[in-house]
C-alpha cells in the first residue's frame, strides 16, 4: 500500500467497479458558524421531488460503491444542526433498512452496504451524525469525535426519520446499526418502539473492554474535564487513531480483507475532511452514562439479529452476550476470522452476511 500512495496510485473498491458519477461532487465549502460547531455548505440546489424542500449535499460518488440513483441532502435537527444524509431508493423495495454508522463513519463507507442490500431488495438510507462525516465538528479540532451527551444523536435520529418519512422510504423498516450506532440504535428502540419491524446489529458499542482501573480512571477524568470546561479536549490515549488516514493494514482491528481496508482509506485520503481521530473526554463521558443506563434496561420487543467476530477487539463481546442471553426473540451470530466489521470483512463473509440479513428481514 505505501509503494502505491508514492506512486500516487489509490486502490479502487475491491469489486473493481467504477461507479458512475451520478452523486454530486462538491467538496466542502467555508464553514457557516452555528451551536460552537463548524457547517459544511452544500450545493444550493433543490430535490424536487421531495414532499418538502431540502438543500442538496456532497456526496463523493467517486470513492463509493452505491447503487445509482443516491441522493444527498441536508438535514435538521430539532436544536438547529445541521446533518447530511442520504437516500439510496430502490423501486419496488421489500422494505428500508435505516444505516446507523459507528463513531468516526459516514455515508460513503456504508454505500457497499446499500448496494448489498439493493442486490437483495431493499432500499437503504445513512446519515453523518453530528460530529463526524460532513455533519458539523467542534471549531477547537475539527478531527476530535465530539458529542456532550448521546441524547443528542437522537435529535440526528429523528429528523433522519422524518427525512424518510417524507420521501415516502417503502415500509417495513429495519435497524441496522453498527458499533456507537448500536448504542444509539438500541436507545431509537426504546423512545419509538413502533418505528422498525426488526434490529440488526453488527458489533453494537454496548460496552467497552476496559480493565476496572481504567474504567473508573475513565469516568473521572471525562467527568471532571467536562466540569471545567475541557470537555471538547482529545481524550488520553487516542494518539493511535489520531490520523487513522496513516494508519497500516497490519495489526488493525477492523477488517482481515486488504482490499476493503485499502477502499475504506481511500476514501479519507481523497477527501481528508471525512477523516475523524479520536474522541473527546465528553464523548468518553456520555458513552459511559449511556452504556450504564441501557445496561439496566430491558431489552425492546422485536426480533433482532446481532453479529459479533470472535476476534473481536473495540467493543465489549461479554456486554453483547449478556444484551443478546436477556433479548426475547434474537439471535447472536459469532463470525469465525471476523473482526469489528464484520459487513467490511473478506467478500465471503460479506454475502454471507448481507444474505443472512435478507433472510432475517424478508
Amino acid at each position: 500500500m505505501h509503494d502505491d500512495r508514492r506512486r500516487g496510485h489509490v486502490p479502487r473498491h475491491p469489486r473493481g467497479r467504477r461507479e458512475p458519477d451520478g452523486g454530486l461532487h462538491v467538496g466542502q465549502a467555508e464553514g457557516r458558524r452555528r451551536h460552537g460547531h463548524r457547517d459544511e455548505a452544500g450545493r444550493g440546489a433543490v430535490l424536487k421531488d421531495l414532499d418538502i424542500t431540502h438543500e442538496a449535499a456532497p456526496y463523493h460518488a467517486e470513492v463509493a460503491a452505491g447503487p445509482p440513483g443516491e441522493k444527498a441532502v441536508w438535514i435538521r435537527a430539532s436544536d438547529g444542526m445541521r446533518l447530511r444524509a442520504v437516500l439510496w431508493p430502490r423501486a419496488d423495495a421489500c422494505g428500508t433498512v435505516l444505516l446507523m454508522q459507528g463513531r468516526t463513519e459516514y455515508v460513503e463507507k456504508y454505500s457497499d452496504a446499500a448496494r448489498e442490500l439493493a442486490d437483495r431488495g431493499f432500499a437503504s438510507a445513512a446519515v453523518d451524525w453530528r460530529g463526524q462525516g460532513l455533519s458539523p465538528r467542534p471549531e477547537r479540532d475539527p478531527r476530535v469525535g465530539h458529542v456532550n451527551n448521546f441524547r443528542d444523536f437522537q435529535r440526528d435520529v429523528d429528523a433522519f426519520v422524518e427525512l424518510c418519512e417524507a420521501e415516502d422510504m417503502p415500509r417495513p423498516w429495519i435497524l441496522l446499526g453498527h458499533s456507537m450506532g448500536g448504542m444509539i440504535g438500541f436507545r431509537t428502540l426504546k423512545r419509538r418502539p413502533n418505528l422498525f419491524s426488526r434490529a440488526v446489529f453488527s458489533a453494537p458499542m454496548w460496552g467497552l473492554p476496559l480493565a476496572p482501573h481504567r474504567r473508573f480512571l475513565g469516568w473521572t477524568v471525562s467527568a471532571a474535564a467536562s466540569a471545567i470546561g475541557l470537555g471538547e479536549s482529545a481524550a488520553p490515549r487516542s494518539g493511535k487513531v489520531a490520523d487513522p488516514a496513516a494508519a497500516p493494514f497490519e495489526g488493525n482491528l477492523l477488517t482481515t480483507d486488504p482490499k476493503m481496508f485499502a477502499w475504506m482509506k481511500r476514501q479519507i485520503t481523497v477527501h481528508p475532511q471525512l477523516a475523524l481521530g479520536g474522541p473527546s473526554l465528553a464523548w468518553v463521558l456520555a458513552a459511559f452514562r449511556e452504556m450504564h443506563r441501557s445496561a439496566r434496561e430491558a431489552a425492546p420487543d422485536l426480533p433482532c439479529l446481532t453479529f459479533l467476530g470472535d476476534d473481536e477487539d473495540i467493543v465489549d463481546p461479554d456486554a453483547i452476550h449478556v444484551r443478546m442471553a436477556s433479548w426475547p426473540q434474537s439471535t447472536l451470530e459469532i463470525v469465525p476470522g471476523a473482526r469489528h466489521e464484520v459487513l467490511m470483512g473478506d467478500p465471503e463473509m460479506r454475502r454471507r452476511a448481507f444474505d443472512r440479513i435478507a433472510a432475517f428481514a424478508g
